[in-house]
């Protein structure tokens, strides 16, 4: 049994520093995240069931065994969330769809945002700004948000800036949550969002960290504007670009946010 450790080969090798380096990549990806629990947890046993069959401990090795062959399952239905999170952070690290050709699991956003609304957008935010009144508006784009939708109030109203001063003004039922837009109709107000699980500046709230998480889970803009200081921030790919004009989120959303200048 020893000898069986002792000899290794060429390729012994390889497959062992193979699995080291995946191992150490896996790490880096979600040793920030809650996820890094779970990694360790199923690390821990499975190198318990490694130790165990080297040792010939037959009933222990097949017991484990069974519950690495069928637990495999419940681990993904348990763990859901957390493994979707993982493979979120795996794309959004590598960003692979932007190395690839355009049309092969690449598509172009489209920017549906007319002039209009573009303007009474901005000019609603400015006002809120300045009278200190938080507000969370999402801007949809290609991905699918009904699931978000569906966690709050349907509207499905046209933009408006009294609709949307209305909706965040602090007595209303209405104004905690998010406010959804797709194309030019508001779909949904009080929408719940993830809320990111990044390491991020303590003072960033909220509101804040909700719209990064659902910028780091969708390719969703994301408009936020500030209970405590009234400033209007603008996030997008899980990065936000702080304390911005009104002209300047205009210009954002007439370009779907071309220029974009991460200050988070």
């Amino acid at each position: 049994m020893v000898s069986a450790f002792i000899d290794m080969g060429l390729w012994d090798v390889v497959d062992i520093l193979l699995v080291a380096l995946l191992l150490l990549q896996i790490y880096l990806l979600i040793r920030k995240t809650v996820a890094i629990h779970i990694f360790l947890g199923i690390f821990l046993l499975y190198f318990l069931w490694f130790i165990v069959r080297a040792l010939n401990l037959e009933l222990l090795s097949s017991f484990l065994g069974q519950f690495f062959e069928f637990g495999v399952l419940a681990l993904i239905v348990v763990f859901q969330p957390e493994i979707r999170k993982f493979f979120l952070i795996l794309g959004t690290k590598y960003n692979l769809s932007e190395r690839l050709p355009k049309g092969f699991f690449r598509f172009e956003r489209k920017i549906n945002m007319t002039e209009e609304n573009a303007e009474t957008i901005s000019r609603a935010c400015a006002h809120m700004s300045a009278n200190d009144t938080g507000a969370l508006i999402v801007i949809a784009h290609e991905a699918d948000l009904s699931e978000y939708i569906s966690s709050g109030v349907a509207m499905d109203s046209h933009i408006s800036s009294s609709v949307l001063e209305t909706i965040f003004y602090k007595s209303t039922p209405l104004h905690d949550g998010a406010v959804i837009i797709e194309g030019s109709k508001i779909k949904a107000a009080r929408c719940i969002l993830p809320v990111t699980a990044a390491k991020i500046k303590s003072n960033i709230g909220l509101r804040h960290r909700a719209a990064i998480g659902l910028s780091e889970q969708s390719d969703a803009h994301v408009i936020t504007v500030s209970e405590e200081n009234g400033y209007i921030s603008y996030t997008q790919d899980g990065a936000m670009e702080r304390d911005i004009s009104r002209v300047r989120l205009k210009e954002l959303l007439l370009t779907g946010g071309e220029g974009f200048q991460s200050k988070n």
